[in-house]
């Protein structure tokens, strides 16, 4: 069942009694104001089971369940909540999530970072960064240590000392639109431009910068996945992480990432006016619009699933994946392809994923095994996948909406429907919270632009209500019936908050 329980812009709460709507950073040159003298080191054993107090990935946990148990604030206190503080923003793009810890709010901004006080705004240091130009910093901080890293628009990646701000270590890297999330003693992240016009996903030790891996996400000449592209050569073949970083199984060592669409957009552009250069089933253009599993340790890839076979609208699928375990009970009547190896009420463990165009998606951490999809928000004849076959978890492309020549139009849906604003479960109602937008894109076919298409807008789905564009949509029962007894969360039974599952 899915229930639209909001209809608003989001906020986004950093830690309880403190509203972080507003965010002021000066924009002065780098100076070091004061220190955080009582900065505890941010462990890997912290990391893996972190304080309620402290928010210390982007998505709190490992598992990107961005679940909260502090209960101070609920539905019978919410609305007696004020201001406590604010202080603007710096100039700039921002788009990154804040962390904190020990009571100390980390904001990275376009030149740099600051650490505030959390309880009032204050200033503890504020670290500004000489560019000749200034841009977009990663979404995403890491704690590790009593270091915070960041990636800078200069394509360098910074560790600066948690107390004091002062440079630790830096290290040129890749462009890194996602940042960095930091696992154990390692900072894994998203990379645009890894070399042979290839992107990458990379691990770099926290304590030095150092690279200790990396994970091509598109394939090389002789490489599994190579002869999914056609006749495209390696250097052209573009398909990166850019957006929120994965998640983390520490029981498997298993890293679970998304990928973004492959370049140029269109595949008539992709392969040389060719549409038929690569199949309309998966595999098509590897590792785009994929869930990969790398292990941490060595970046290897363990298995891939591809949601979406040779992409003609950009509809990335590569932001975070959720981890958990539950009782599967896909409810047939609500979810439109289920594996049929699914046994009803079998408890297990699950990776859960929603494109940039929609649809959700269930797969087994282990192996990647399609367990079940289905269109989301809605299910209209223009959504992206036409079919999936249910005993491989292959899937197949809505082809009637794909560009076929220079004189094509189509509206596929949905469009930035989900983006690096992140979904969230809550494993005490068994339910996903899902902000989305109730839009899709109308492409027009122009063979002069670099991705084949234009103008190419988005639009809201026809027939859709414009009142509810932007919602929250809270998804349950049609994702797993709530089963008694005493269950567990994913690797965290401690935090479960009502042992129901």
């Amino acid at each position: 069942m899915i229930r639209t329980i909001m209809r608003t812009g989001m906020q986004t709460g950093i830690r309880t009694g403190v509203l972080t709507s507003a965010i002021l950073m000066s924009a002065v040159v780098a100076e070091l104001w004061a220190q955080a003298p009582d900065y505890e080191p941010v462990t890997a054993p912290m990391l893996l089971e972190p304080s309620p107090d402290d928010w210390l990935t982007y998505s709190r946990t490992y598992d990107n369940q961005r679940f909260s148990p502090l209960d101070q604030i609920n539905r019978r206190n919410a609305d007696q909540l004020r201001l406590a503080w604010s202080r603007g923003l710096s100039p700039g793009i921002h788009e990154h999530i804040p962390l904190v810890h020990d009571g100390v709010l980390f904001v990275a901004n376009p030149g740099g970072m600051q650490a505030l006080d959390a309880t009032n705004g204050d200033l503890i240091w504020d670290y500004q960064r000489k560019m000749e130009r200034g841009g977009r910093a990663g979404r995403t901080i890491a704690l590790i240590e009593d270091l915070v890293v960041y990636s800078s628009p200069d394509r360098t990646m910074v560790a600066l000392d948690a107390r004091t701000g002062k440079v630790r270590w830096e290290k040129a890297a890749p462009f890194s639109s996602s940042g960095p999330k930091a696992f154990g003693d390692k900072v894994v992240a998203g990379l645009t431009g890894c070399g042979d016009g290839r992107d990458c996903i990379a691990a770099f030790d926290g304590r030095t910068g150092d690279e200790v891996w990396r994970f091509f996400t598109t394939p090389g000449p002789g490489e599994p996945g190579d002869e999914t592209w056609g006749t495209v050569p390696f250097d052209k073949r573009s398909a990166t992480p850019w957006g929120l970083p994965g998640a983390y199984d520490p029981a498997r060592n298993l890293l679970y990432w998304g990928i973004a669409n492959p370049a140029p957009h269109t595949r008539l552009k992709r392969h040389g006016g060719d549409i038929d250069d690569i199949p309309r089933s998966a595999p098509a253009d590897l590792y785009s619009n994929s869930t990969v599993a790398l292990d941490l340790g060595t970046g290897e890839l363990k298995w891939y699933y591809q949601h979406l076979p040779g992409d003609d609208w950009d509809a990335d699928h590569t932001q975070e994946r959720i981890l958990l375990r539950t009782r599967m009970s896909p409810d047939a009547e609500a979810v439109k392809w289920i594996n049929p190896r699914v046994k009803q009420r079998e408890e297990r463990e699950i990776v859960v994923s929603l494109g940039e165009p929609g649809g959700i998606w269930v797969n087994d951490p282990e192996d990647g095994e399609f367990l079940w999809a289905t269109p989301f928000p809605h299910d209209v004849p223009e959504f992206h996948i036409q079919r999936i076959d249910v005993e491989t978890g292959k899937t197949y492309m809505n082809w009637d909406v794909v560009i076929k020549s220079w004189e094509d139009r189509h509206i596929m849906c949905f469009h930035n429907t989900k983006s690096y604003w992140p979904m969230a479960y809550h494993p005490g109602k068994n339910a996903l919270f899902i902000p989305y937008h109730d839009q899709c894109v109308d492409t027009t076919a122009n063979p002069d632009t670099v991705n084949g298409n234009g103008p190419r807008v988005g639009v809201l789905r026809p027939g859709a209500d414009p009142n509810a564009y932007a919602v929250i949509a809270k998804v349950e029962r049609l994702y797993s019936q709530r089963a008694p007894g005493k269950g567990r969360c994913w690797q965290r039974p401690a935090t479960c908050s009502s042992g129901e599952i």
